[in-house]
C-alpha cells in the first residue's frame, strides 16, 4: 500500500463514520444541519450572502455510501459560503506589484498553511477588481481547476485567482468545521454528483455547490479531526520508510549489475585455472599481431605508451592477469575531419549510415533514425569507416558512452561523425570481455575523471586510449563472459 493509499483509507474511514465511535450524548448532525440552515436564511435575508439557486435536492441514488444514523448528507453549498477569486489583466501594470498578496495554485502547499505568495496586487486592483473583499488569515482555500481539491489555510490576509475558492463555514464558532473540511475536501472533491470519481476534471460553480458532504455532529467532527491529526504523522513516517524502500528497490538492480561487473573485472567472479595460461601470453600475441598489421600498412605505428606505474593501479588483480592500456589491445580511429567531411548536401535517402551521437542507443548502434551518405561520398573519406564488431565511443556530450556496430544485409559498413572514435579489437577474441568492461563502473569513473570542459563536455581520444584495463587470460575471459550473460539478465528482470 502506498502512503497516499494509506492516507486515503484513513480519510475513507473518516467520512464513513468508521474512524471514531458514535456517542449518543453528542446529539445528531440533524440538529447541526438545522442551525446551519437557520444561519444561512438569516445571512440571505440580511443581504450578506446570496441564495444559491444551483443546489439540487439529495436523492437516494446520488448517495455514494452509507453513513451512521446520527449523520446527514449535505450539499457543500448549504454548508458553507464560498467565493471565487480573480486575475487582474496582466497587460495593465497598474494592477500588479503592490503589497496585497495574490494567491495562485502554485503558491498553495499540499494540505498546509500558506505564508507567502509569489505575486501581489495593488490597492487599486484590490478596490476595482476585488471590490475591497479580502480573504482574512485563517481562511480555508481550495483549488477547483487543474489541481482539483488542493487545500491550504491562509496565514496572511490575501486575495486569490479564479481557480481557487475561499471557504467560510456558515456555523463554526470553534473552527472545527473548517478543520474537518480541510482534511476531507481533498478526498471528497474527487467525487462528482454521482458515485463516479471525476478524476481531476475541473469543477465549476454548480458542481462545487453540489458536492456531497457527509456531516457528523460537531463534537464527533472534533474527535475525527483529532484522530486524523494523530494518524497523519504516522503516515508521514510510513511514507519516509516506504520512499527509502522504493528508492532501494529502484536502484538495487542497477547497483547489483555494477557490483557484478566490478567483481568480474577484479577477477572475483570466476575462479582462476593455472592450465589456462596467463594474460601476459595473450598480451604478447596481441602485440605480435599489432606489429604485423603495422608492417602491412593496415594500421599506423603509435608513439610508445607510458609504463603503468604501481600507484596507477586502482585495485588488485589475480597474478595471471595483466594491467594494459586500451590502445595496447585495440586500435583507436577518429573519423575523417578533412574538407571532405560530409555536409548537408551529401545526405541521401538511403546509402551508407552516417552515425551521430543520437544513434548510440543501447548496446548496439541504432539504424532507426540514422542519416545516410552516398557510396561516392563514403569512398572519398578516409578514417572513420566501420567494420563489424567495432566499438563506437562518444568524445563529446555523454563522453565514453559506447555501442557496437553490427553489420547486417543492408548495412555492411558505416561512418562516424567527428565527435566519435572507433575502438577496434586487435584480437577479436577479447571483444566480449571488452564489451562488458566498457559498461563497468570502473570504466565510467575513469572516463569522468578525464573529462574536460563544462559548457561542452569533451574527452580527448588520447585519454580514452590510456584507459587502464585488467586483462584476464582468454579462456578465463570466456568463462567471465558466460557468467555475466547468466547473471546480468537476472538484474534486468529485477527492474
Amino acid at each position: 500500500m502506498t502512503p497516499q493509499e494509506l492516507k486515503n483509507s484513513i480519510l475513507q474511514l473518516a467520512i464513513q463514520g468508521r474512524l471514531v465511535e458514535q456517542r449518543p450524548e453528542e446529539g445528531t448532525a440533524g440538529e447541526l444541519f438545522a442551525q446551519i440552515q437557520e444561519e444561512k436564511q438569516r445571512l440571505v435575508q440580511e443581504g450578506k450572502i446570496k441564495a444559491n439557486k444551483k443546489i439540487e435536492p439529495i436523492s437516494d441514488d446520488t448517495i455514494p455510501f452509507d453513513i451512521p444514523d446520527s449523520w446527514v448528507w449535505i450539499r457543500f453549498g448549504n454548508l458553507v459560503n464560498y467565493s471565487m477569486g480573480k486575475t487582474p489583466p496582466r497587460a495593465e501594470s497598474e494592477w500588479w506589484g503592490g503589497d496585497i498578496p495574490w494567491v495562485s495554485i502554485a503558491d498553495m502547499p499540499e494540505s498546509g498553511h500558506l505564508h507567502e505568495t509569489k505575486e501581489s496586487v495593488t490597492p487599486a486592483a484590490f478596490d476595482k477588481k476585488f471590490g475591497n473583499k479580502i480573504s482574512p488569515a485563517g481562511t480555508l482555500l481550495m483549488s477547483f481547476k487543474l489541481t482539483v481539491g488542493k487545500v491550504s489555510i491562509l496565514d496572511v490576509d490575501a486575495v486569490h485567482n479564479e481557480a481557487i475558492i475561499s471557504i467560510h463555514p456558515l456555523v463554526d464558532d470553534t473552527g472545527t468545521e473548517k478543520m474537518y473540511l480541510f482534511y476531507i475536501l481533498p478526498f471528497i472533491s474527487q467525487f462528482g454528483e454521482s458515485k463516479n470519481a471525476i478524476k481531476g476534471k475541473t469543477l465549476n460553480d454548480a458542481s462545487i455547490s453540489n458536492l456531497l458532504i457527509p456531516l457528523p455532529p460537531l463534537s464527533e467532527q472534533k474527535r475525527i479531526v483529532a484522530k486524523i491529526e494523530e494518524l497523519l504523522p504516522l503516515v508521514d513516517r510510513y511514507e519516509a520508510a516506504w520512499t527509502r524502500l522504493e528508492d532501494f528497490n529502484r536502484s538495487f538492480p542497477e547497483d547489483m549489475k555494477k557490483s557484478i561487473l566490478q567483481l568480474a573485472i577484479q577477477g572475483r567472479l570466476v575462479e582462476q585455472r593455472p592450465e589456462e595460461g596467463t594474460a601476459r601470453e595473450l598480451y604478447e600475441q596481441i602485440q605480435a599481431e599489432k606489429q604485423r598489421l603495422i608492417k602491412e600498412g593496415k594500421i599506423k605505428k603509435e608513439k610508445p605508451l607510458p609504463e603503468i606505474a604501481e600507484d596507477e593501479k586502482p585495485f588488485e588483480i589475480p597474478e595471471t592477469w595483466k594491467w594494459v592500456r586500451l590502445s595496447q589491445i585495440a586500435v583507436l580511429e577518429n573519423g575523417d575531419r578533412s574538407s571532405k567531411y560530409p555536409i548537408e548536401k551529401d545526405y541521401v535517402d538511403f546509402g551508407i549510415p552516417f552515425f551521430g551521437a543520437k544513434d548510440i542507443d543501447g548496446a548496439t548502434m541504432s539504424f532507426d533514425n540514422v542519416r545516410y551518405i552516398s557510396q561516392e561520398k563514403f569512398s572519398e573519406l578516409g578514417n572513420g569507416k566501420l567494420r563489424d564488431y567495432d566499438f563506437v565511443c562518444l568524445l563529446r556530450g555523454s563522453v565514453g558512452k559506447c555501442a557496437v556496430f553490427r553489420a547486417d544485409k543492408r548495412h555492411q559498413t558505416g561512418f562516424i561523425c567527428a565527435q566519435m572514435v572507433i575502438v577496434r579489437c586487435i584480437d577479436l577474441g577479447i571483444f566480449h570481455y571488452l564489451r562488458h568492461f566498457l559498461s563497468s563502473p570502473f570504466y565510467n569513473k575513469y572516463i569522468e575523471s578525464k573529462v574536460t570542459g563544462t559548457a561542452v563536455r569533451q574527452l580527448p581520444a588520447k585519454e580514452l586510449g590510456n584507459t587502464l584495463i585488467p586483462l584476464p587470460p582468454l579462456a578465463e575471459q570466456k568463462r567471465i563472459v558466460a557468467r555475466l550473460e547468466e547473471l546480468l539478465p537476472l538484474c534486468e528482470r529485477l527492474k
